[in-house]
């Protein structure tokens, strides 16, 4: 039997090979600009079809680079979550525990008005989407485990009165007050602030 040819492809059927790569890393990249910036404009529940025309390629590459629209929904989930990691990573400031959640309310605020067109839409979805509604209810729990951990035992152990600091800063509270209430973002952040601060006054300051 003869030997293989281990050698290297000629250069000329390399490039090609390569060439389609980009390319194809390219449409890849498109479709997913394509994503955010329709969601970006309002379109809370894009179809694959809005999501061609967007990024200039065919409805078939769409489906040849995501298999379904949920695939198409984690990418864009990544994408924002690399922009909001730098805030999100940054330890709280204060001197007490108080000054701290006074802290990740204004944080809060730069993040939630970040997220929320896409959160929006990830969440006209999730009803029709095991894996959006499962990403729904990790960011649920995700909101209150990150407040629960700069709060004393003491504030831990009311439960009322810890759900409630976690109503106060939660998406949904954000939501209400920026779209239901058409809030700007320095009137819906001082509301927060307003509800924050009568609901911290039950508990000595430290």
């Amino acid at each position: 039997m003869p030997s293989a040819d281990l050698s290297p492809a000629p250069l000329t059927e390399a490039l090609p090979r390569d060439g389609r790569r980009q390319r194809s890393r390219s449409s890849h990249a498109r479709i997913v600009a394509a994503m955010l910036d329709l969601v970006a404009r309002g379109e809370v529940a894009p179809s694959a079809a809005q999501v061609a025309e967007v990024a200039g390629v065919g409805l078939r590459s769409v489906f040849r680079h995501f298999k379904d629209m949920d695939a198409l929904y984690r990418e864009m989930a990544a994408a924002i979550e690399s922009r909001i990691l730098p805030i999100l990573l940054r330890p709280p400031e204060g001197a007490t525990w108080q000054a701290r959640l006074f802290d990740i309310a204004a944080r809060r605020a730069l993040i939630f008005e970040t997220i929320m067109p896409y959160r929006i839409s990830a969440n006209v979805r999730r009803f029709e989407s095991a894996y959006l509604m499962e990403g729904y209810r990790r960011q649920l729990r995700l909101e209150a485990e990150a407040l629960a951990a700069h709060l004393p035992e003491e504030v831990r152990a009311d439960l009322d009165g810890a759900r409630g600091l976690n109503v106060i800063l939660s998406f949904n509270t954000w939501r209400l007050l920026r779209h239901d209430q058409n809030l700007a973002p320095d009137e819906a952040a001082a509301v927060v602030r307003r509800m924050l601060g009568d609901a911290l006054a039950r508990w000595p300051e430290g």
